[in-house]
C-alpha cells in the first residue's frame, strides 16, 4: 500500500487527546497532524522523535496532516495509522499472498457477525471452510526484537477474541491476525501484564480452535506492505 501523498518529515512535539500530536515541519512551522490510533502508542510518543506526516487537501478533513510513521531509534520505524493494516492486507489476501490463507475464491471486508460487531475480512471458497479474519495493528516492543500487543486495555479486542472462539466452535476458520508494523521485530508476543483480561481471552480463544498469524511489515515513507511470517510466543 503506497501512501496516497509523499510524506514529509519532521519532529513530534506532543501526542494529546489521543488522535492529535502537534509537529514541527523541517522549515520550523508547527502543524497539528491527526493520529489515527487509539492505543496508548507507548514508547513512540515521545517528544522529539522523528516523524512523517501525509498531507492532504481534502476540504472534508479538519486537519492538514496525517501522523503515519515514528521513529524511535535511529533506523527504526513504525506505523501508527491502525487503518493501515486492513488496506495493506486486502491486496495481499485478495492475492492469496498471505501464508496460510492461500486459495480461496472471494474475500468481503466488514461482514456483520458476532454481537453487533463486523470481522475485518471474510474469506470464502469452493470446497473450503470460510475464513474469519480479525486483524489488529502490533506497535509496541519493550524488549529488543520482539512486539507486544496490547499497548492499553482494549475490551474490544477482548469482545473480539470471544467472537473469534464462537465461529470456531461452529466449524469455521476463524483467524486472529496480528500486523507487526515495525521494522525491528522478529518475535511478537501478547502483553499479559498490560491486559490480563485480553491474555484469558486468547487463551480461551486458542482452546477453542482460533489460529493465529503474525506478520511482519516492509515500511517506508513511500509506503507499507504485509512482510513475511514472525514467530509468535505463546505462554
Amino acid at each position: 500500500m503506497r501512501f496516497q501523498t509523499p510524506l514529509v518529515p519532521a519532529r513530534l512535539i506532543r501526542r494529546y487527546k489521543r488522535f492529535l500530536a502537534d509537529c514541527r515541519l523541517e522549515d520550523g512551522r508547527e502543524v497539528v497532524a491527526h493520529c489515527a490510533n487509539p492505543g496508548s502508542m507507548m514508547g513512540l510518543a515521545e517528544p522529539g522523535f522523528a516523524v512523517w506526516l501525509e498531507p492532504n487537501d481534502d476540504p472534508r478533513k479538519k486537519l492538514d496532516y496525517g501522523l503515519r510513521l515514528v521513529s524511535p531509534a535511529e533506523g527504526v520505524l513504525v506505523g501508527v495509522d491502525t487503518s493501515v493494516p486492513n488496506r495493506a492486507l486486502r491486496a495481499a489476501l485478495e492475492a492469496g499472498a498471505v501464508p496460510g490463507l492461500e486459495g480461496y475464491d472471494r474475500l468481503r471486508a466488514e461482514v456483520k457477525y458476532g454481537a453487533n460487531s463486523r470481522i475485518d475480512f471474510l474469506l470464502t471458497g469452493v470446497g473450503r471452510r470460510d475464513a474469519w479474519i480479525e486483524v489488529k495493528s502490533v506497535t509496541l516492543s519493550r524488549e529488543a526484537g520482539l512486539a507486544e500487543f496490547p499497548d492499553s486495555v482494549t475490551a474490544r479486542g477482548t469482545k473480539h477474541l470471544g467472537e473469534l472462539a464462537a465461529m470456531a466452535e461452529a466449524g469455521h476458520r476463524a483467524v486472529m491476525l496480528y500486523l507487526v508494523q515495525r521494522n525491528d521485530c522478529a518475535r511478537m508476543r501478547l502483553a499479559a501484564d498490560i491486559d490480563p483480561g485480553y491474555a484469558a481471552a486468547f487463551k480461551a480463544a486458542r482452546a477453542a480452535g482460533v489460529e493465529v498469524l503474525a506478520l511482519g511489515c516492509d515500511l517506508s515513507p513511500e509506503g507499507i506492505a504485509p512482510g513475511g511470517p514472525i514467530t509468535f510466543v505463546e505462554g
